[in-house]
């Protein structure tokens, strides 16, 4: 009977999950002819400004501009919201660290917020309790392609004169109330990274339903000029953040790509949600009403130990992967991250993370619970989905044992067959039924 593959026998998956980014003939096409045409960069193409009005058009939006990366694009969206030294932003603690450090990089503070257990996403309440005179804007994230609670941070941004700048860099397409998100607030910036559901392997871009905002971010990722100015005519202090026309071809190819990879992931989501539904232990987020649509960038599921014998995040983690799938941990708090926090002790400013001493779901979450699968399991075949939450034949079996036999039997004996080394789901004998558990499953002790 052979092991887990963490303990010596066969992974369930050999083969790769689909590769991403996925591409094809329009990409090669449209590269072609960025190339020929001798126009390779912003200021002489017209292939950024096409991208923009469409992108702009896709995601309801009036304006986009777009630039280097999506780091940037926060960074801009700050700026053309007024945001400078001194004053505070609200931001989620369970993010990436451009979220904040985008603020840093201005000489504004970030101010840490919690997340909603359920959804991950910023949370209103936790975000109102660090509300002070200092205060400019808000920032929330839509995690994973799943829309914040928009509602409620719409209402306390506007309550409070906050600038709201929306983190879309995992969400394109994705909706609120039937409503794109990066179009709902102020600004909103999205990122066109490798990983991303979008993507020329890098890129970003800007958001806003004001023009004047939006000559502002284009001023500043332009040097400062302005448009319709002279070359060498400049109204700011501006960099040179301009994005190629060889991204924005590809990123015009895959923005006719997205739709349908959206509606597949999304298929997919929901039927490994019924899969892992049957799982002690495991457990889907759950999104309110109001998200109409989700773009599904990462399947984001809670891991609850106690259902497995209190076998670590981590180790839980190491499991899945010697299996084959893919699975990651999460973000780490940026509440103790150390150069977020090396940066605010440079500046003599302590770390404000919510209004006690812990932001206790995002340190829950990043420790003991969140579990991401990246977005390519979600383009897969039944199959492939079949594999994350395993249900094989007696000739398939490859995970052998489950773990939490092998945890129980660490201790002399396994939870529900004392006397013997299989799992609680052994067929007559001691062996294997005809139709196998899941294999996450198998992991329950």
């Amino acid at each position: 009977m052979p092991d887990l593959a963490i303990l010596g026998g066969p992974p369930v998956r050999t083969q790769p999950f689909p590769p991403w980014p996925q591409f094809g003939h329009p990409e090669e096409q449209l590269l072609l002819t960025a190339l020929r045409s001798g126009q390779w960069g912003r200021t002489t193409g017209g292939l950024n400004e096409e991208f923009e009005r469409r992108f702009a058009a896709y995601q309801q939006a009036a304006h986009a501009v777009t630039c280097v990366n999506g780091t940037v694009a926060l960074e801009l969206a700050l700026r053309a919201a007024g945001i400078g030294p001194g004053d505070e932003v609200i931001v989620p603690s369970y993010t990436f660290i451009a979220t904040a450090s985008a603020a840093l990089h201005l000489g504004a503070v970030p101010i840490f917020a919690d997340i909603n257990p359920d959804t991950y996403t910023l949370d209103p309440e936790s975000a109102a309790a660090v509300i002070s005179p200092r205060t400019r804007a808000i920032i929330p994230v839509h995690l994973a392609g799943g829309p914040a609670e928009m509602d409620a941070l719409t209402t306390l941004a506007a309550s409070h004169g906050l600038a709201m700048i929306e983190d879309a860099a995992q969400a394109h397409g994705a909706e609120w109330r039937g409503r794109r998100v990066g179009a709902i607030g102020d600004l909103g910036t999205f990122s066109f990274q490798s990983t991303k559901a979008l993507t020329a392997g890098e890129g970003g871009a800007v958001l806003t339903n004001s023009q004047r905002r939006a000559e502002t971010v284009w001023s500043l990722q332009n040097v400062g000029r302005v448009p319709g100015g002279e070359w060498y005519e400049h109204h700011r202090l501006g960099w040179n953040l301009r994005m190629t026309e060889f991204q924005a071809a590809i990123l015009l190819a895959q923005l006719d790509r997205l739709d349908g990879q959206i509606a597949l992931r999304g298929e997919n989501a929901a039927h490994l949600d019924t899969l892992l539904g049957a799982v002690e232990g495991i457990e889907s987020l759950a999104y309110p009403a109001q998200v109409t649509r989700h773009s599904r960038y990462l399947y984001i599921f809670r891991y609850r130990p106690a259902a497995f014998g209190g076998l670590p995040k981590p180790r839980f983690i190491e499991t899945l992967v010697a299996e084959g799938i893919p699975a990651m941990p999460g973000y780490p708090p940026l509440h103790s991250m150390p150069a977020i926090v090396q940066a605010l002790e440079a500046r003599g400013i302590p770390i404000r993370a919510g209004s006690g001493a812990a932001l206790h779901v995002t340190d829950r979450v990043w420790a003991d619970e969140g579990v991401w699968l990246p977005q390519n399991v979600l383009l897969g075949s039944r199959k492939d989905l079949a594999d994350v939450c395993r249900l094989g034949t007696d000739d398939d079996h490859a995970a052998g044992w489950n773990l939490s036999c092998w945890f129980w039997r660490q201790k002399g004996r396994c939870t529900r067959h004392p006397r013997s080394p299989l799992c609680e789901d052994a067929g007559p004998g001691g062996g294997w039924p005809a139709r196998r558990p899941c294999a996450v499953r198998s992991l329950r002790s």
